[in-house]
Order: C-alpha cells, then sequence, then structure tokens
C-alpha cells in the first residue's frame, strides 16, 4: 500500500496561515486541516486543488503518494 505524505504544515505556515484560516477559505473544518496534516485523511482533488491555491503551491508538492 502506497504511503501518503503530507506536506501541508510546511506551506501553510509558510503563507502565514492558522489550520482555521485555511479552513475558512477552502470550505471544511479545521478538524479536516488536522488529519490531512497529519497524515490521516486523503484529499479530494477539489479539496487539494483549493488547497493548493491558497498555500500557492503544487499538488504535487503538498500531497506525495510513495
Amino acid at each position: 500500500m502506497a504511503e501518503f505524505i503530507c506536506n501541508l504544515k510546511k506551506y501553510r505556515v509558510l503563507q502565514e496561515l492558522t489550520q482555521e484560516q485555511l479552513a475558512d477559505k477552502v470550505g471544511v473544518r479545521r478538524e479536516t486541516i488536522m488529519r490531512l496534516e497529519a497524515g490521516k485523511y486523503n484529499p479530494s482533488l477539489k479539496l487539494a486543488i483549493d488547497i493548493s491555491r491558497v498555500v500557492k503551491t503544487p499538488i504535487e508538492e503538498l500531497f506525495i503518494f510513495d
């Protein structure tokens, strides 16, 4: 089974966003962002695109399936 690696926290912090702020911008709950950053949740394509736009980082750098 492929390992899911999430670099979201790194890029969220670079944009000076809290989990709550990012969640509000992409229309999810803070718990969703928390689970993503912990690698316990795989985002939908739409959510991945929305997040990548907000943190100004390509999806391929945010979410890695190794």
